[in-house]
């Protein structure tokens, strides 16, 4: 019958401190199923003539049940008041064992393990009531803490719809003088840049007029230099000297040659560099003329294609057109914008003649055919217009450097690296536009000009 009580009183208190109806219902289930059992042995153990062998079993159900709340992680919080369990068990257990082991000595000393028993059992009750006082004191400061929380959250609330009151305010006065100040840069770095293009142009043309004579030099001295160092190779073979003599001034004019040709090859790479920093600064008319898009985009697509055909005869391309028939003329700097579709479409052929020159020898590129096409739009008072191409595209970490000036993708001598710099600045800042790119590598590249029509 103790026990049957210590079992019942455990599983209600378990459950009503855990709450695992709610909480915990997989093992609210097991607990019920637990209780059951308690009643099922107390009624086998009156049932049997109070029976020592059921007597006996509810040691290792107890202890099934002290197990189980010792190792699954649900039960911890109530472990240590379960402890309070273990003085009344193990009593239970010295005094059964002894009254099985010597009867008649443990009739002489039953009082004493009743009175053990009992006092295990007060144990228990009393640090269970302790438990459960200070439990009502923590739910109460709880409760209090909940309060006070709500109360600091409605003054909160107060105080940041005062914040957010007052914040707009300054927002919309912040707002205004940024306004007045961002009028006022505008104002300031137009006149900043127009001074600067105007000095920087002055001083490009002077810094490429005093390179571009040297170079001049350089370049022409080291083809002449070739060239007798050809014919310097020549006479060598006429004369008769030993072979192994021939050979070795042979190889020493070979040397000569290669570098001069290096030479000539890197001089050229800087006299480009230099004319495109001078083309790169120097400043548009600022008149704008009535153009016909259609015909200056289709016109300078044909002047790139036949550009990069003269230097390649094997380079074949698909030029396809989508224009927008009902544009008209729009007013914009002819020689600037057609600057810009020269260097897209210069850009987008080159991409597309790599992905054929890459994918050569390639079974799974046999019938790529390199396309580059040009569409225009007209819709909202915005002129749309899309360079696309199907070449070797470009990584994102190329495409966020793509209009900085001097950076470039084409080997050493094949690019300055100003050509979209230049076009960005010719579509933003000359016509107010946008000009942004997207593009997946090894599948194509777009570029997409949006300029303003009035």
């Amino acid at each position: 019958m103790d026990f049957f009580f210590v079992v019942f009183f455990l599983i209600q208190f378990i459950r009503k401190r855990l709450n695992t109806a709610v909480v915990l219902p997989e093992w609210d289930k097991k607990l019920l199923l637990a209780r059951y059992t308690a009643i099922g042995l107390l009624a086998a153990f009156y049932m049997l003539n109070e029976s020592t062998l059921v007597h006996w079993l509810w040691y290792p159900f107890v202890l099934s049940i002290l197990y189980t709340i010792y190792k699954e992680k649900d039960f911890e919080s109530i472990r240590s008041t379960v402890q309070s369990l273990f003085p009344f068990i193990a009593v239970s257990f010295l005094g059964d064992l002894f009254k099985l082991i010597s009867p008649t000595q443990y009739k002489e000393y039953h009082d004493y393990f009743d009175v053990a028993k009992a006092f295990a059992f007060l144990w228990m009750l009393a640090l269970w009531y302790n438990f459960q006082k200070q439990q009502k004191v923590l739910d109460k400061e709880r409760e209090e803490q909940k309060r006070r929380d709500e109360e600091n959250e409605a003054k909160k609330a107060s105080l940041e719809y005062l914040v957010a009151e007052r914040t707009q305010e300054l927002t919309i006065q912040t707002m205004e003088l940024q306004k007045a100040l961002d009028e006022l840069k505008a104002t300031q770095n137009q006149l900043i840049q127009s001074e600067k293009m105007a000095s920087l142009g002055e001083l490009t043309a002077g810094i490429a007029h005093e390179i571009q004579n040297p170079l001049n030099f350089v370049n022409n001295f080291s083809e002449v230099s070739v060239e007798l160092c050809q014919e310097l190779e020549e006479e060598i073979k006429k004369t008769e000297i030993p072979d192994a003599d021939k050979e070795y001034i042979a190889g020493i004019i070979s040397d000569l040659s290669q570098n001069q040709q290096k030479i000539t090859h890197h001089g050229k790479r800087a006299d480009s560099i230099v004319k495109g920093m001078l083309q790169h600064s120097r400043t548009s008319s600022g008149k704008k003329e009535p153009t016909d898009i259609n015909a200056l985009a289709d016109e300078y697509m044909r002047l790139a294609y036949h550009g990069l055909r003269a230097k390649d005869k094997e380079f074949n391309a698909t030029l396809t057109t989508d224009f927008d028939s009902t544009i008209g003329k729009i007013e914009v700097m002819p020689q600037d914008l057609g600057r810009v579709f020269l260097n897209l479409f210069t850009n987008a052929f080159y991409a597309v003649a790599e992905k054929k020159k890459l994918n050569k020898d390639n079974p799974t590129f046999e019938n790529y055919k390199p396309e580059v096409k040009i569409t225009t739009k007209l819709f909202g008072g915005k002129l749309y217009i899309r360079v696309s191409d199907n070449g070797t595209g470009m990584p994102e970490s190329v495409k966020s450097k793509i209009f900085q000036p001097f950076f470039t993708t084409k080997p050493t001598g094949q690019g300055t690296g100003l050509g979209l710099s230049m076009s960005y600045d010719i579509v933003t800042k000359t016509h107010e536009g946008v000009l942004d790119v997207s593009s997946k590598a090894g599948e194509g590249t777009e570029f997409k000009i949006t300029l303003p029509v009035s």
